[in-house]
């Protein structure tokens, strides 16, 4: 860990014992240099003083010429505790009196002796041991004349040269000092410590609060406050930290609310919606669009959304029409058709509706691009039962304006028979009277019909008879097949073929592929119904000898609002996306066999109706 990654307590704590190291060496270096500096003055000091109480008996020793008590002296004086030698040179430095004979003789440094005023100093002897030198010259003085001569001539008799022992002395002074040193050290210590405990208490420990607490805030952890006591900056601090979070809790609890509120808004919006931007990036999307896609539990926001193509890149342009391209040229709404690859592999065809739409991102604008996704599956099944209802409502009307006058029509007729059988009337007027009855049965059983037609479906599946299904839905269609000059032919086995389904849902199913047959075939032709039992499957053919279907046209066939009829009228192209959504609302299917030129053949394919199946 380098310093910058250590913590306060830590880096304080380097700092405070570099601090005293630091600090300690370098008052020791000092103590060391002034105490020296002051032993040796002070030394010196109280050489000067001995050497000139030595000076005045050795100046008397000399006026007296008593030669053996100046020797006692110098002798008394070396034997002294802490004094290694005394010596008395002459001026030009040969030593002649000495408290050690083997200094006898000696010759003296000149450069030591030549000053005139006396000096003390840390030197080395002749002997190699360092000693503390004391020198002071012995003056001339006019009571010395006769024997030295005149003072102007000879102003020094002699050099007086005191060695201390600097061993004791300098070992003195280290003592000293060490004492020194750790009583200094000792109160810094002290102070040191002191300050260690004051800045832990009332520094360290609330910013180490207040670390710990921003740490915790930037984790999530909103509810997050500190509590330090006291009135200090610290405390205040720690108070408008506790002001922050509540306020960052409260606004981030408020912008959380308001995406829920707009996610719960746009999840109402019956049609899927999404969010893009500039970079195809999918930012807001709603439950609606999630279901569309057929895994509505996988996440969509971040994903790219040419994703729902099935393609790891932006939609080529040739081929698809990508809304975020049009509106980047124009900045217009755009209305396109498309086909998305829902999370199992099957298709959806879709219609989007795209906008513009602008924000402030950054301080900057941009565009953004909002679309409604309209699932058309569900269009054709909307249509189917507007469809329904409508012929529901016409059947109700077809009830009312026919049924009901029929019914009391044949109710007169049969009084109208009785009176004719009672009055004895010929036999010829009752065969027109039966007549008349039988005509109006066939126009009550259209009428059923009708109603089973617009029958609306029902939430449980029923037993249905196809055959049934079949023929009374012919029965509807035959004026129209006559007059086109369409000949019907059906063919169903002996076996009765049933499915569990709806009623009316299986009636439109047959009259959509009967009226796209008629469709087919402008000039007239031939349309085949069979229905056999394949495996565990009812199996209804629907087969025209038209114009049939190009091979372009085919893939598409099934897609919503594509129509291409021969008869040149426009359709609404939701008559085959119906009949395939009631045949897949079953469990079935809906395949077409077509050749350009020579007919197509629709196929519709059922779970046959057997016991296994109802009670599963």
């Amino acid at each position: 860990m380098n310093w910058f990654g250590k913590s306060l307590h830590h880096k304080f704590t380097l700092a405070t014992v570099a601090g005293f190291l630091v600090s300690s060496l370098v008052f020791l270096g000092l103590f060391l240099a002034f105490y020296q500096s002051e032993l040796q003055q002070e030394r010196a000091q109280a050489a000067r003083d001995v050497n000139r109480l030595l000076q005045s008996s050795l100046e008397n020793a000399m006026l007296k010429r008593d030669l053996e008590g100046l020797i006692f002296i110098v002798n008394r004086l070396g034997n002294q505790p802490n004094i290694r030698r005394v010596m008395i040179a002459e001026p030009f430095g040969q030593v002649r009196f000495s408290s050690h004979a083997e200094s006898m003789g000696l010759i003296l440094d000149q450069e030591l002796i030549r000053d005139p005023t006396p000096q003390t100093l840390f030197m080395q002897d002749e002997q190699g041991a360092e000693v503390l030198r004391s020198i002071n010259p012995v003056h001339n003085k006019p009571q010395c004349r006769e024997c030295h001569g005149p003072v102007e001539q000879h102003p020094v008799n002699g050099v007086l040269v005191v060695d201390y022992d600097a061993a004791s002395i300098r070992h003195k002074a280290r003592k000293t000092t060490l004492m020194l040193m750790g009583a200094g050290a000792l109160i810094v210590i002290i102070n040191l410590l002191g300050g260690w405990w004051f800045i832990r208490r009332f520094i360290l420990q609330p910013v180490e609060s207040l670390n710990s607490a921003s740490h915790s805030l930037a984790h999530g952890q909103l509810d997050t406050r500190v509590s330090l006591e006291g009135n200090d900056e610290l405390s205040a601090l720690g108070e408008t930290f506790n002001l922050m979070a509540a306020n960052l809790q409260s606004s981030l609890r408020q912008m959380k609310e308001g995406e829920a509120f707009l996610q719960s808004m746009i999840d109402a919006i019956p049609d899927g919606v999404r969010i893009i931007d500039d970079d195809y990036n999918m930012l807001l999307v709603n439950r609606t669009f999630r279901e569309q896609t057929g895994c509505p539990d996988k996440p969509r926001v971040g994903r790219k959304c040419y994703t729902t193509h099935n393609l790891d890149a932006p939609c080529p342009a040739e081929l698809v029409t990508c809304p975020l391209v049009e509106i980047g040229r124009e900045n217009k709404r755009v209305k396109v058709i498309h086909h998305h690859t829902k999370c199992d592999g099957d298709t959806l065809d879709v219609e989007i509706y795209a906008a513009p739409m602008t924000i402030i991102r950054d301080g900057k604008e941009v565009t953004l691009l909002v679309e409604s996704i309209r699932d058309l599956t569900h269009e054709v099944r909307f249509t189917h039962e507007q469809r329904l209802s409508e012929l529901g409502r016409l059947a109700a009307g077809v009830a009312h304006e026919i049924y009901n006058p029929l019914s009391s029509m044949k109710l007169a007729l049969h009084s109208l028979a009785g009176i004719i059988v009672d009055e004895g009337q010929p036999d010829e007027i009752g065969d027109y009277l039966d007549i008349v009855e039988l005509q109006m049965d066939q126009c009550i059983r259209i009428t059923d019909r009708l109603l089973h037609l617009s029958a609306s479906p029902s939430g449980q599946p029923q037993l249905v008879d196809i055959q049934q299904a079949v023929e009374d839905t012919l029965s509807l269609v035959g004026w129209d097949a006559q007059e086109a000059s369409i000949d019907l032919v059906k063919s169903f086995p002996q076996q009765p073929l049933r499915v569990f389904a709806n009623d009316g849902e299986i009636r439109m199913l047959v009259l959509n592929l009967v009226q796209n047959a008629f469709h087919a075939m402008p000039s007239g032709g031939k349309l085949r119904i069979t229905g056999s039992i394949e495996g565990d499957e009812v199996v209804v053919r629907f087969c025209d000898n038209g114009v049939g279907i190009s091979d372009e046209n085919l893939p598409r066939l099934f897609m919503p609002f594509f129509s291409r009829r021969a008869d040149g009228v426009e359709g609404t192209g939701l008559g085959l996306p119906i009949s395939r959504s009631i045949t897949e609302s079953f469990e079935g299917s809906l395949e077409v066999e077509s050749e350009l030129g020579k007919g197509s053949c629709f196929i519709v394919k059922l779970p046959e109706a057997t016991v296994e199946r109802l009670i599963s």
